[in-house]
């Protein structure tokens, strides 16, 4: 009954800067925490950043201090702001979302994935 849209993905020069988005639609009661996950080739799924319902967040070390992950609550979206982009950023990113559906039940989604190509 959930859905996540995943945008903001391209191709984009060392140094540079995307922001991509995550927006959630449906039977949505409240969000436990979101997350941004990313896969490079011949590589594993591995957690990038995540936000907690009391806003805490947390990085992968690689990213510290280049990427910034924020939500809107009242849109349902989450944001990751990449800047100074590395090709080892190379990847596709994926959101993942921890929910509880109308019945206050924990739900987990993904979203469908958006390619993040840094390369000159």
């Amino acid at each position: 009954q959930v859905q996540l849209v995943e945008s903001g993905g391209g191709l984009v020069q060392p140094g540079g800067s995307l922001r991509l988005s995550c927006a959630a639609s449906g039977s949505i009661f409240s969000i436990v925490s979101m997350y941004w996950y990313r896969q490079a080739p011949g590589k594993q799924r591995d957690v990038v950043a995540y936000i907690t319902t009391s806003g805490s967040t947390n990085y992968v070390d690689s990213v510290k201090g280049r990427f910034t992950i924020s939500r809107d609550n009242a849109k349902n979206t989450v944001y990751l702001q990449m800047n100074s982009l590395k090709p080892e950023d190379t990847a596709v990113y994926y959101c993942y979302f921890i929910v509880r559906d109308g019945s206050g039940s924990p739900r987990h989604y993904w979203g469908q994935g958006t390619q993040v190509t840094v390369s000159s």
